[in-house]
């Protein structure tokens, strides 16, 4: 079931939303070659908590940490350690999710520790990008399939694959809510979009092919072919006067 919201509950989710922004901002400023992903999960978690409000990941599924952080060929869901050390090189993806007076923000960025290569710059400039060209898609009266086809064509026709396995959703009091929010799919198809939707845009993509695999500690997600994937995620409302987006700190 798909969940409208009222004025005033928009303006409780952009609070959540601020807290997990500036903790998605926080952990991004600390990427560094050196750095453990523990460290990156302590200071997103502090961040939230600091704010008044509660890691959204924190347990949610079993799941042991307030941040999914995934290097390199990682696509989503990596699990904090304190022995998995950042290099100069890597690229880095931190979601981060919390929730504050009942209500959820989720969102993702990922980032260069260092210098990164140009195929990887290339990639995350591109999966950045995809993100706000969907986001513009996002418009009252229009469908979910146009959000993700608009992500699908922006990518493919750069060279990169879209990973199919995992999708946006819908956010709110729940951190995932209807409707599932493809990165993939047909213009004019799909859930129709209206003024009080909150849904969570995050084009997962990768350098080579579409297939992944899930490792054996039940969360991490990586690319099968052992290539690069990157990750960006808004929270946005669907408003009257165009889609909003509630995740900035």
């Amino acid at each position: 079931m798909i969940v409208l919201k009222t004025s005033k509950e928009l303006s409780l989710m952009k609070e959540a939303c601020a807290i997990s922004a500036g903790a998605l901002k926080a952990a991004g400023a600390a990427v560094e070659p050196g750095i453990s992903t523990a460290e990156l999960d302590r200071i997103a978690h502090e961040y939230i908590v600091r704010h008044g409000a509660t890691p959204t990941f924190l347990g949610y599924g079993g799941f042991p940490a307030a941040a999914c952080i995934s290097i390199n060929d990682e696509v989503i869901h990596g699990i904090p350690s304190k022995k998995r050390i950042v290099q100069a090189g890597d690229i880095v993806s931190i979601d981060t999710g919390a929730t504050f007076n009942g209500y959820v923000g989720d969102n993702a960025a990922t980032f260069a520790a260092g210098e990164i290569s140009p195929e990887a710059q290339r990639l995350c400039d591109v999966t950045r990008e995809s993100l706000y060209e969907g986001i513009k898609a996002a418009v009252a009266g229009g469908r979910i399939g146009d959000i993700g086809s608009t992500i699908q064509r922006y990518c493919e026709e750069r060279g990169f694959s879209v990973v199919r396995e995992y999708t946006g959703h819908g956010v709110g009091k729940e951190m995932h809510e209807d409707p599932s929010v493809p990165n993939f799919g047909t213009p004019g198809r799909g859930v129709r979009l209206l003024p009080g939707m909150t849904i969570a845009i995050e084009p997962m993509i990768n350098q080579g092919g579409k297939e992944v695999r899930q490792l054996s500690d039940g969360w991490t997600v990586k690319t099968r072919d052992g290539k690069l994937s990157a990750h960006f995620e808004h929270t946005i409302a669907i408003t009257a006067n165009g889609p909003v987006i509630l995740t900035i700190a």
